[in-house]
């Protein structure tokens, strides 16, 4: 097995803006290839969905008891030292929202979000709150995002 990487739209076509369905699917696979080879993985099988505010908010509900949108949600499949196998939902509503916050091009904060959301499908979790962006796992994703977007440092 190779590393399989399937991106699913559950968005309408004209939400997709501002950066395209082809550029935000091949974004995505570049993204989420880029954290299972820094993390030593040859093969795996992951799906990234983007959702809307209503979908997203009913699975943060549905699994985290969370009555809003959110940016990412992983579901590792796989058991311990299995394949890695994961489903990846992100709140595509959201993200656009924080990649205008902090003054970012959207396509920065999709490709840290399928980042961050690979790293959970490997097992790598963080604090919650203030103490999250002080994470290993904050640094990590940080440190694979700068290599997919081509920054040195």
């Amino acid at each position: 097995m190779a590393l399989e990487i399937v991106v699913n739209f559950e968005v309408p076509r004209d939400r997709t803006a501002p950066l395209g369905r082809a550029v935000t699917r091949a974004l995505l696979k570049r993204a989420a290839r880029a954290a299972l080879r820094a993390e030593g993985v040859a093969a795996a099988e992951v799906a990234i969905t983007l959702l809307d505010d209503e979908a997203i908010t009913t699975l943060n509900r549905q699994y985290l008891a969370h009555y809003y949108p959110t940016d990412v949600i992983s579901f590792p499949l796989h058991g311990e030292g299995g394949t890695p196998v994961g489903d990846i939902y992100i709140g595509w509503d959201q993200a656009l929202r924080q990649a205008d916050a902090l003054g970012e091009d959207p396509a920065v904060e999709i490709a840290r979000l399928a980042i961050h959301g690979t790293l959970h499908v490997l097992g790598y979790d963080h604090p919650e709150g203030t103490e999250r962006e002080r994470s290993s796992m904050w640094k990590r994703q940080e440190e694979i995002l700068r290599k997919v977007l081509g920054i040195k440092g």
